[in-house]
This record gives C-alpha cells, structure tokens and sequence, in this order.
C-alpha cells in the first residue's frame, strides 16, 4: 500500500469528529537514532521533508520525501549508499527541490511503533543537520505516554518539546467556524496547498457538497481568521508584554 492511500484510508475510516480529537505532539530524534543519518552526516546542507508516511512492516516505513541540498547528485549517490534506504525512486525533480518514495528499514523501530501500535499520524517529519523534528498526531490521549515509555526501554530518545489536545472545539481557539476548520484540514491534507495543486476547489466542493465558489470563500475567511488570531493578536499581545 502505498503512503498516500494509507493516509486517505485513515481519514475514511476514522470519522472526522474522531480525528480532531486527541494529542498533538512535537518532539525531536537526535538524527543518529533515526533513518538518513548516514546522509544527512555526508551531506550537511542536505535537508528532509516527509510529506507521507506509512509502517509497512514493524521493520519497514515507506516514506514521500522532499529533498533540498547543494548538490543533487551527491545527496542521490548518497542515499543509495544509505544503508537505512531501499527502492528509492525519483518521482519529481523541480530543480531546487527533489521528491523521492524510498523504503527506511533501519532506525525505524520508534517510528513503527507509534504507527502500528498507536495509529499515530505522522503530520510532519522535518530533517537537517543532527536532528529530526516530528509533529505526531495520537488518537488516544494516553498513546503519546506509552510511547514514550517504549523508546525509554529500547534506549531510543524522544525529546517532548510541545504537547496540546485536540478536541471538537479545538477550531474556537483559532476564530474559525467549524466549516472553515474542517475544509482547511481537508484542503491541507488533499494538497492543495502544495505546488502544484492536488486537489482543485471544484473537486474539494464535491467533498463538501458546495460549490467551489463557496470552497474558495470559506479558504479565505479561514486564513483571514487564521492570521488575525495567531499574527494579529499574538503581536498585539506581545507588544503588550
């Protein structure tokens, strides 16, 4: 199976209500202890970004990566060389940035764990230098506690930098509606904030039931809301301070 259908399986058979509610963690993976390390210590400008994962196997993840570095051809004959990379293959190249499908079958053992044994949803996994930054959806409130309980037993470092719930009201905080907050969530998650699109707003209002013209507005007001609570305000705030 590969990640993307994994992903979109996920979202079909966990009800959006079930989604939103639950932990968010933001943690760091000292890069030695986790897939890449041999290149990421090869190539030091080289820099990952996950945009989907999947366990396989409880010693297999099958990743989308995004790769940025000086030197395309030397991060290449070094992930090739990686002996944490298997059938790796170059779907996109945009010049400055390259995305690879690849297989990461050592220094997953964590990583397996969260997604197999949790259902934990990796949203972002962000790579460079001698650390990895990973931001884990947990379904279960207490998930995030019994993972971290595993890598503390198999040695494995997983620093908790930011923790938050995740509940139905969760949109509130952000001064979004709960329209706004679901047809951004499914926006992201579809990639119609990528380049290029993913998902059209004829096709997100399909989804939805609307038409795109309303997808549109409801994107929109969604960041103008967006920006105003966490720029806007957070500024003001700050400015107060």
């Amino acid at each position: 199976m590969q990640p993307y259908h994994a992903f979109q399986n996920y979202l079909t058979t966990h009800s959006y209500r079930s989604l939103i509610m639950g932990s968010m963690a933001e943690v760091c993976i000292p890069a030695e202890e986790f897939a890449l390390h041999e290149t990421l210590s090869t190539v030091p400008t080289a820099q990952f970004e996950v945009e989907r994962v999947v366990a396989h196997e409880n010693d297999r993840v099958l990743p989308f990566v995004w790769t940025t570095a000086d030197d395309h051809e030397m991060v290449k004959e070094t992930l090739e060389n990686d002996s944490s990379v298997e059938n790796m293959l170059l779907l996109s190249d945009n010049d400055d940035a390259w995305l690879y499908r690849m297989e990461w079958v050592e220094r997953v053992k964590l990583v397996t764990h969260i997604l197999l044994e949790h259902e934990g949803v990796i949203f972002e996994a962000v790579g460079s230098n001698d650390e990895w930054h990973l931001r884990i959806f947990f379904p279960e409130r207490d998930s995030l506690s019994q993972a971290h309980e595993f890598a503390q037993k198999q040695d494995l470092t997983m620093d908790i930098r930011r923790i938050y719930e995740v509940n139905e009201g969760a949109y509130d905080r952000y001064g979004l509606s709960e329209e706004q907050h679901e047809t951004l969530v499914s926006a992201f998650d579809r990639g119609y904030y990528n380049v290029p699109h993913g998902v059209t707003t004829e096709e997100l209002g399909e989804e939805f039931g609307i038409t795109a013209q309303a997808v549109s507005k409801r994107l929109h007001r969604g960041h103008g809301n967006l920006v105003k609570e966490t720029l806007i305000i957070g500024s003001e705030a700050g400015s107060e301070k």
